[in-house]
Formats: structure tokens, C-alpha cells, sequence
């Protein structure tokens, strides 16, 4: 079995370069003025508010709607402040699920 290396005679064909001249194509920089257009936010009106009020006492559970206004209100608060309190939204709604699997 041989292992593979150089052929016979030592010498190896040309890689491949850069295209004769030394030149490549020109590469697309950022538009004129030096800032790309503006990315598109979500549409007006995107976001969900709080639920709309069903009118029955019975169905609804006060942590959960406290939960879901919290993430409502949470779009007005800074990134950093958004994360805790998703976060804080998110083991509430855990908990409060629990608590009514066991019932």
C-alpha cells in the first residue's frame, strides 16, 4: 500500500490564484453617504395588547392575567428590563399552571 504524497519527480502542479493581472472584481461597499437604508420594523399595530375582557369571572385566573398585562407593559421598558421581566412573567405562568395540573 502507498501513502499518498508528492508525484514521482517532486514537483507539484500550480494551485490556483489570483486571475492574471493580480486584480480581483470590485466588491460592493456600503451605498453613497456611507449607511444602508433603514430595516423594516414591525407593522403598526404588530404587537398584541392584553386580552380582550371575555366577561366571565369563572375561566380567568387572576396570576395569569397579571402575567399577560406584564408582557404587555414590558414593550415599554428598556431590553435589559424587558428580559426580567419576561423572565418574572414566564415563572409565573409556569407556577400558576402547575398549581391547576394538580387540581
Amino acid at each position: 500500500m502507498t501513502r499518498p504524497g508528492p508525484p514521482p519527480g517532486g514537483s507539484f502542479s500550480a494551485r490556483p490564484g489570483p486571475p492574471a493581472g493580480g486584480s480581483f472584481p470590485a466588491r460592493h461597499g456600503p451605498p453613497a453617504g456611507g449607511s444602508f437604508p433603514a430595516r423594516p420594523g414591525p407593522a403598526v399595530g404588530a404587537r398584541p395588547g392584553p386580552p380582550q375582557d371575555l366577561g366571565d369571572d369563572e375561566t380567568r385566573h387572576p396570576a395569569v392575567d397579571a402575567a399577560v398585562r406584564a408582557i404587555a407593559n414590558a414593550a415599554t421598558l428598556a431590553p435589559a428590563d424587558q428580559i426580567a421581566q419576561y423572565e418574572a412573567a414566564y415563572e409565573t405562568l409556569r407556577e400558576t399552571l402547575a398549581t391547576i395540573d394538580q387540581t
